[in-house]
């Protein structure tokens, strides 16, 4: 074991001194684009556009990851921002789709001066904006709207965008071979197959880049088509760029294109099965609120709707009636696509019809970098813990997960606290009277000397109201679209407590949580019921 560590660390750091020798201003002459007008733009962008943020735009308005700023007419690439996914957002040109139907050539202007503006600023190798994802998803994204950019554009302002494009390229075919982070290195190969689809000065070498995309991908899928970062977020960002390219492979035919077509197939599946009944995937392993519309988008470029209970990446989801259960059996991610892993062991989330009733905190908003930490916590899941801490589960063993679909019943356990507190946690979520009802029970299995106290807890959605009931064990909770649930509990102590769900488009929602504590003892057991008030 120590010594894989070592031997990772090396080739880490060999490959990080390879990408610190390539990036030299000495040797980066290299990547220059060495034929004007090389790429034609030809790649499909079917996300949603919206005029209105072309207006704002222009105005000096730049909403970007939900995060508005104002620039007082300076370019916003001249802006020191300290919120890493307005700038990434920036930096990729993912805005640029709302060009895509102007028709005015003063805002065609505006669209290209932009481009020009980064390339006076950002065209030297910078680590910051010139890493491969944030590259490729920038190629990506000229080769869309390539067109639009250039109508109108002198002789001398082309072929600064057509070099500019090419040295990008070039530095993504030589930087992919030294990348030690996985997403990088997939990243570089999805950009380096759309810009071969767009070659338009040589002939394009698009069957073997498709062949190198396809063995990338491979590698850090599991076998449901969920990457190996069980982060539904990354899933979406994958799709986004990879369904554009299936959309121009369309017209080309070859059995590595239709290897590549099915494993894009089962990626969205694999991100249908991790969205709750609400429209929104769960908060796990670095994912909070994405984009509604960008979710739609992707999604209608999918495979027909295969939604229903099943085990998947190490979640298990519960789907009866109009009702959705998705639990995280807290399986750890290999080694280099565990940077946004969570503490999630028997967390999950809840959603009835489009309401969503327990769910998480979500990760830390992008201008909080310093919170990162809490909210991986196990505290900021709907989950069960002892003395506040999160599970730790022996290296090789993670929580077991079992799916009964006839019954609609979702068993799991975490061993990560037995040599802690001297027991492990089973929990068991099943769905009832056409999902109407969530019945769950929290047992002790003592394997040592038991200690400590279990505390469960439950997230409460946005906006939904706590009604305890004096004297009795159960609560009333009143949902913003007017239904009542009730929240009945036995063999615990109840409170309810301040909590947050993070939002990307309105910040923090100050919410409620329910908690349940009892001591750790053995044969302890707390069993607790939502139900639907007819």
């Amino acid at each position: 074991m120590v010594g894989g560590r070592l031997i990772g660390r090396g080739r880490r750091l060999a490959l990080g001194m390879a990408d610190g020798l390539v990036t030299m201003p000495l040797l980066r002459w290299t990547w220059r684009g060495q034929i004007d007008h090389a790429f034609a733009g030809d790649l499909p962008d079917f996300r949603p556009s919206d005029q209105d943020a072309v207006r704002d735009m222009m105005s000096g308005r730049y909403l970007l990851a939900s995060k508005l700023f104002e620039t007082q007419g300076a370019s916003p690439f001249s802006l020191e921002v300290d919120h890493a996914d307005w700038w990434n957002n920036l930096h990729s040109f993912s805005w640029l789709r709302h060009f895509r139907d102007v028709r005015d050539p003063g805002e065609k202007y505006f669209a290209r001066t932009l481009v020009l503006d980064w390339i006076s600023r950002e065209g030297q190798f910078e680590h910051d904006s010139w890493t491969l994802s944030l590259t490729a998803q920038r190629v990506l994204n000229w080769l869309r709207h390539l067109t639009l950019v250039l109508d109108g554009a002198t002789l001398e302002q082309a072929k600064t965008i057509q070099r500019s494009l090419g040295t990008q390229v070039q530095s993504l075919r030589v930087r992919a071979n030294f990348s030690s982070d996985p997403v990088e290195t997939l990243f570089a190969a999805i950009g380096l197959v759309g810009a071969e689809l767009c070659n338009a000065a040589d002939v394009p070498d698009v069957e073997p880049a498709v062949g190198r995309l396809d063995a990338v991908l491979a590698s850090q899928l599991d076998a449901d088509g969920l990457h190996l970062t069980r982060n539904p977020k990354l899933q979406l960002q994958l799709l986004t760029e990879l369904a554009s390219l299936r959309r121009a492979m369309g017209r080309r035919g070859s059995p590595v294109m239709a290897e590549l077509g099915h494993r894009i197939d089962r990626m969205h599946e694999a991100l249908d099965a991790l969205t709750l009944s609400s429209g929104e995937p769960v908060y796990f392993n670095g994912c909070g609120q994405l984009p509604h519309d960008i979710l739609v988008a992707v999604q209608a470029n999918g495979p027909a709707d295969k939604r229903r209970s099943k085990l998947i990446g190490g979640y298990g989801v519960v789907r009866f009636g109009e009702s959705v259960v998705i639990a995280d059996s807290g399986l750890r991610q290999p080694k280099g696509f565990d940077g946004d892993a969570h503490a999630g062991a028997l967390g999950f989330e809840f959603s009835h019809s489009s309401a969503l009733i327990v769910g998480s905190c979500g990760p830390a908003p992008a201008d909080m970098p310093e919170s990162k930490p809490l909210f991986r916590q196990a505290l900021a899941h709907s989950s069960a813990t002892i003395d506040a801490e999160d599970a730790v589960p022996p290296a090789g063993k993670s929580g077991a997960m079992t799916l009964e679909s006839a019954e609609h019943t979702l068993s799991m356990a975490t061993f990560g606290y037995a040599k802690r507190f001297g027991v492990e946690i089973e929990r068991r979520l099943t769905l009832l009277a056409e999902g109407t009802t969530l019945v769950g029970q929290d047992r002790i299995v003592v394997t040592g000397k038991p200690q400590g106290v279990l505390a469960v807890r439950f997230h409460l959605a946005p906006g939904i109201k706590v009604r305890p009931t004096l004297g009795e064990n159960i609560a009333r909770l009143v949902l913003p679209n007017g239904s009542i649930w009730s929240f009945l509990w036995e063999g615990a102590r109840f409170h309810d407590e301040d909590s947050v769900r993070q939002s990307a488009y309105l910040g923090f929602h100050r919410t409620r949580q329910l908690v349940l504590e009892a001591d750790v003892v053995e044969g302890g057991e707390i069993a607790w019921i939502f139900t639907k008030d007819q």
